[in-house]
């Protein structure tokens, strides 16, 4: 046969990279005691007080983001290989790298280009979120 059904005594399929990222990146994410917002090394988190965003699978909300993201969401992997889990596209067209995935801490960084003054500066955004 090409295939079998297991029966429970077969070992698990392993995670994809994807999947495991997933797992860590889902949930709700604030500033805590150590969370920033920068703007080309410049730190920015005074004009998102409160910020907080949460990924669920397929979708995103954020709180407090101002127009650097929108309320609410969807994302997915930028790259279709389960191996690769370092980028997400967002709906509005933001390409979010992730330069760090822990239980209790991300890091991610992306690159703003336009808009007003209000919805946050034009530059490269590093910003860190606690769980």
């Amino acid at each position: 046969a090409l295939f079998s059904l297991g029966c429970g005594t077969d070992s698990p399929v392993p995670e994809s990279v994807q999947d495991q990222v997933f797992e860590r990146l889902s949930g709700q994410w604030a500033f805590g005691g150590n969370g920033f917002i920068r703007v080309d090394g410049s730190d920015v988190s005074s004009n998102y007080s409160g910020f907080a965003l949460s990924f669920d699978d397929g979708t995103y909300t954020t709180t407090n983001a101002g127009n650097l993201f929108n309320a609410t969401g969807t994302w997915e992997w930028a790259d279709d290989d389960p191996g690769i889990a370092d980028q997400i596209n967002l709906d509005d067209g933001k390409v979010v790298n992730l330069v760090e995935v822990n239980p209790n801490v991300l890091i991610f960084s992306f690159t703003k280009s336009d808009g007003p003054v209000r919805a946050g500066i034009a530059g490269e955004y590093l910003i860190r979120v606690e769980k």
